[in-house]
Formats: C-alpha cells, sequence, structure tokens
C-alpha cells in the first residue's frame, strides 16, 4: 500500500468509528469493568478492535496508517464491527487495495440503448453523467429545464460546476437540505476515486471543487460513501416559474452511468410545468 493509501484508509476507519454511537453495538464490547468515563460520541479505538476479534495495537496502527495492509478477513471484521454498508465495506477494500483497482481513465462511449432511453423518458427531465459527473448525454427537456448543454464547452458540462454557477439562481435546496447536493457529489466522487486512482482528471476536479467549496471539502474528508438516490430541488425556472422537484438517480447496469431524473408529483403545478417545457420543446 501507498503512503496516500494509508492515510486514506486510517482517515475513513477514523471518520466511521467517531460516526458510530456506543447504543448500536453490543453493551459487552463497549462497557467493560472499570472503563474510563466516555468523552467523545463515537466509539473507542479499543471497542472496535474488540467488536473486530484485532488486538488493539494493530487497529491503533491501522488508524495512523502505520500498518501492513488487511487482510480480506480483517476488513471483513472491521466492516461488521462498523456496521457499515456495502458502499462502505466495498470503498474500505479498495482503500485497503483488496479490489484492483480500474486505472484505465478513457471515457467509454455512451451506449446505444441509454441514448434511446433518454428519448423515451419523453416529458421527464434526464441526463447521464458518468463517474467523474461529467454530463455526457441528455433529453431536450432537461435541457430546457437546467440549461443548453450541448451549447456549453465539453469541460463545462460538469453536474458539480454547473452546481455552483446556478446555485441561487436556476437552483437551491430545501432550508433543511442546504448544500446536500454538494455534499453528496464529493461522496460519489470519493467512491469514483478509490476506483479509478489513476484519473488526473478527476483528481484535478475534486482539487478544484475542494478549493471552491467548503461543504464539497467537509464531504470529501467525511468518507461518506453511502449512495443517495433520492433529493429535493428547487428551482427558479424564467419560463414556467417555482418548481419543487426530486432528483432521482439510477445506476446503468454494465456501465459506470447513472442516470439522472428530476420528477414532479402528480397533478402538481410543478408537474404542469414540466409537461410546459416538454411541450414548447
Amino acid at each position: 500500500m501507498s503512503r496516500v493509501s494509508k492515510d486514506e484508509l486510517g482517515d475513513f476507519l477514523r471518520r466511521r468509528r467517531d460516526a458510530l454511537r456506543p447504543d448500536r453495538v453490543s453493551a459487552t464490547a463497549i462497557h467493560p469493568p472499570g472503563r474510563r468515563a466516555r468523552r467523545t460520541p463515537g466509539l473507542r479505538r479499543e471497542e472496535v478492535a474488540e467488536l473486530a476479534g484485532v488486538s488493539v495495537n494493530y487497529y491503533e496502527r491501522l488508524e495512523q496508517a502505520r500498518a501492513a495492509r488487511p487482510s480480506p478477513e480483517v476488513l471483513a471484521a472491521l466492516s461488521r464491527a462498523l456496521r457499515l454498508t456495502a458502499a462502505e465495506r466495498e470503498h474500505l477494500a479498495r482503500l485497503a487495495g483488496q479490489v484492483l483497482p480500474d486505472t484505465n481513465a478513457d471515457r467509454e462511449p455512451v451506449p446505444d440503448d441509454a441514448r434511446r432511453l433518454l428519448d423515451q423518458l419523453g416529458p421527464i427531465p434526464a441526463y447521464l453523467v458518468d463517474e467523474r459527473q461529467d454530463i455526457v448525454a441528455w433529453n431536450g427537456t432537461a435541457a430546457a429545464l437546467i440549461i443548453d448543454f450541448g451549447r456549453l464547452p465539453a469541460g463545462e458540462r460538469n453536474a458539480v460546476r454547473l452546481s455552483f454557477r446556478l446555485r441561487d439562481t436556476l437552483c437551491s435546496a430545501p432550508a433543511d437540505a442546504e448544500g446536500e447536493f454538494i455534499r453528496r457529489s464529493a461522496a460519489q466522487l470519493r467512491a469514483a476515486g478509490a476506483r479509478h486512482p489513476a484519473d488526473r482528471v478527476l483528481s484535478e476536479r475534486v482539487n478544484e471543487f475542494a478549493a471552491h467549496s467548503p461543504e464539497f471539502a467537509a464531504g470529501w474528508r467525511d468518507h461518506d460513501v453511502r449512495p443517495l438516490p433520492t433529493l429535493r430541488k428547487h428551482l427558479h425556472h424564467p419560463r414556467v416559474g417555482e418548481l419543487e422537484l426530486e432528483r432521482r438517480i439510477l445506476l446503468l447496469p454494465g456501465t459506470d452511468l447513472q442516470l439522472v431524473m428530476y420528477t414532479a408529483d402528480p397533478g402538481s403545478p410543478s408537474a404542469a410545468g414540466l409537461a410546459r417545457l416538454d411541450a414548447d420543446g
């Protein structure tokens, strides 16, 4: 493992340990006799070590980026101890070098059936993003709703970059979800970076976005790679007015592409607004 990989692995373990509440795990492991008073909300290192069946010294060295590459068995035990989701378990394995990374940074062409799917969605605004969050294909309703992607330089057709550009003009979020899109985008790029460690463009994008947005930087540091398939969005469209939409994400099987769709509650003013955009072309 490289020094960078060890640092990433240690940081991920530490943040997942800090995020795990003691009341979610075995009372035997977290309340042994004579244990000192708890000063942090998460688990202690020795508690994780006990739950995973490894020595405290070894687990401390993992978090401090001083241990050798953990075996698949140790990773499985740590995943159970930290209550990791499937996405987090995969991310942990990749950070530990137990999953062969895909170093091919070349972009694959968009499959013809994926383009047909976009056209068949009709009045539903939809586009496809790759692992860099680049928008690689879209339908006419998405262009009418957000921006004419075809008029943008290829480097500007990126969902995260556009969110910075359109924030507080076209797009906004509910008061209780401000910044959630940027944080979730950071999580998606964090997971993509583990799958494509040699992708120089992806690394440059991450550095750019983190320098531009404290929310992105915080989302990146959190290592929260769990998928969030639905997000509420408010749009202030110049032609059809205020829209309240659900941004939904579906993974296209057999590809690294994600289908992003914007839907409205049936019969709502927002649904009528989307229908107007589709009718106007």
